[in-house]
């Protein structure tokens, strides 16, 4: 039985081949993360989500898969992620991978077999049809990217189907054949100490495709058989999806405890950057408060940023176009008719203020947090890049070549290091910022801190008060008997609440330093400002 360590994890997502190259060829590598595992353990990170760093052609970082058992050569052998297992488990860290189980690349073994020969099984993995439909129930994920879901291959002499890219052919699980691999392949990697898996585009993975061959009468069982395998290999294993949707979708994920252990709030953070972008929390306050009940073997991974684009899918086009004049203002800023492609930072205008109170909110909210390589620091993006790769850059370590990243000449690094503006590396950096202890990376280590000594943040059960504010937004989380008030005011003007609550309050994190509380219930907020409170009931 697993012994819910994921309730109260501090997650931290992680592109090895972006993060430290030890051999001066421009790629980083799990030898060159391992002698950075003890930054992770001294910043307070309890576990790594790690991309995809199978062999691939990496047409889509990595998501394009050719051998789902193997280390792609670039980042080293798999002996070296072994051992990079063992110094993180050393160090009390879990490791979660990404498994790419949607779809493959169209290199990829089954695809190339299943193209050249219709009677081979291999050709039943993916979907196929002589004609596409007329009228797809499908649209591209990537729009503009790509046009249709439905791609002819030559040498098969027929179409078949990709909700993603169309070099990423998808794989039919209806077929019991392919739900049969991947058993084998999460086998592979439990059986080499891995903590679980990050399910790459779980929704997808599920859904019918234009196809009656791949249509079951519970998709949901998908979900549930590769669950209860993993259970069945390793009790204390945790899946966490990638599933997007309105919150009434979102409980089907979870499968009254038997079928996802985490899932990415991607909700949430659509009205966090709503509420951020109108300096108003009142529709982030109700969407805390209408979230469904989950079970108490589930857990949401809250964040600001992924790897990807912000997604702002489920905010209605008026809402969607005040957060692009707020964070998005230039048409080169945003993505897919329905994102943004930049960092936190970068959208805060490096807005120090601004960018911890954004931090403190997320690390406040019930949930397990996620924080992305480079955020500690504020890292910024490279809009010169195409598409979701402005996000995608090497880790910024100190002020020398390449951001210490690698020693390999610019030419060969396997994306440019941001070497101008504000946000380059000579001004962003960690050694610089350990130098410094009032340095963003110090700030967040303190924030880590704090968030462990209050375990309640794990639970789901989250209070909003109305202080009379629209600009603050006030939440209390409770797990038995121990209680955290949060207030957060998302404006740059200073405001002052009235908190109508009866119990002690000890001052547990706050953007300055406080008078002494009295019982007047009064709390002062500066612009941006942000103060966390214990709670002890009175006798």
């Amino acid at each position: 039985m697993t012994t819910l360590w994921y309730k109260n994890a501090i997650l931290y997502g992680l592109d090895i081949d972006k993060f430290q190259d030890s051999n001066g060829d421009g790629w980083g590598d799990f030898p060159g993360a391992l002698g950075r595992l003890d930054y992770l353990a001294d910043l307070g990170v309890t576990c790594l989500w790690l991309l995809p760093f199978y062999p691939s052609p990496h047409r889509d970082n990595g998501y394009d898969v050719v051998d789902y058992c193997a280390v792609d050569p670039r980042y080293g052998t798999l002996k070296d992620f072994q051992t990079f297992l063992a110094g993180a488990r050393e160090r009390g860290i879990r490791i979660l991978i990404d498994m790419v189980a949607n779809h493959t690349s169209d290199q990829h073994p089954w695809f190339q077999e299943a193209r050249r020969d219709k009677t081979s099984k291999y050709h039943d993995y993916y979907i196929w049809a002589q004609e596409p439909p007329e009228k797809s129930a499908h649209q591209p994920i990537f729009p503009g990217a790509e046009n249709s879901v439905w791609h002819y291959d030559e040498v098969a002499g027929a179409y078949y189907f990709h909700i993603f890219y169309h070099f990423q052919p998808s794989l039919n699980h209806a077929n019991p054949d392919v739900r049969a691999e991947f058993q084998r392949i999460l086998k592979f990697w439990l059986d080499l100490g891995v903590d679980g898996f990050r399910i790459d585009a779980a929704p997808h993975m599920i859904e019918p495709k234009d196809s009656p061959e791949t249509i079951v009468p519970h998709p949901h069982d998908i979900l549930r058989e590769m669950s209860a395998f993993v259970r069945g290999q390793s009790p204390d294993a945790a899946l966490l999806a990638e599933a997007d949707g309105e919150p009434d979708e979102l409980p089907a994920f979870f499968g009254d405890g038997r079928e996802m252990h985490l899932l990415f709030n991607f909700y949430l953070d659509n009205y966090l950057f709503l509420a951020f972008a109108r300096r108003n929390a009142n529709t982030l306050g109700r969407v805390l408060t209408q979230f469904p009940n989950i079970p108490r073997e589930g857990q949401w991974a809250n964040f600001l940023r992924n790897l990807d684009e912000l997604d702002l899918e489920r905010l209605t086009e008026d809402e969607r176009q005040v957060v692009y004049a707020a964070f998005a203002p230039d048409e080169d800023m945003r993505i897919y008719n329905r994102g943004i492609r930049r960092r936190t930072a970068p959208m805060f205008g490096g807005n120090r203020r601004q960018m911890e109170m954004a931090y403190s909110l997320l690390f406040s909210l019930p949930g397990a947090p996620l924080v992305v390589y480079g955020d500690e620091i504020g890292m910024g993006d490279d809009l010169s890049q195409p598409e979701r790769n402005s996000v995608r850059t090497p880790m910024q370590w100190a002020d020398e070549l390449n951001g210490g990243f690698s020693t390999a000449p610019v030419s060969k690094l396997v994306r440019p290091v941001i070497d101008t503006g504000e946000f380059g590396y000579e001004r962003v950096n960690v050694t610089d910022q350990q130098r410094d202890p009032d340095s963003f990376l110090n700030w967040m280590k303190r924030l880590i801190e704090i968030r462990k000594q209050n375990p309640q943040l794990g639970t789901e059960l989250c209070h909003v008060f109305d202080v009379g504010a629209p600009e603050v937004l006030a939440h209390q989380v409770q797990l038995d008997g121990h209680n955290l008030i949060a207030l957060h005011n998302l404006s740059d003007k200073p405001l002052t609440v009235t908190l109508d609550v009866n119990d002690t309050l000890t001052e547990a994190l706050a953007n300055q330093a406080y008078p002494a509380l009295n019982h007047s219930r009064e709390f002062s907020l500066p612009g941006f400002g942000y103060r966390w409170f214990r709670t002890v009931a009175r006798r």
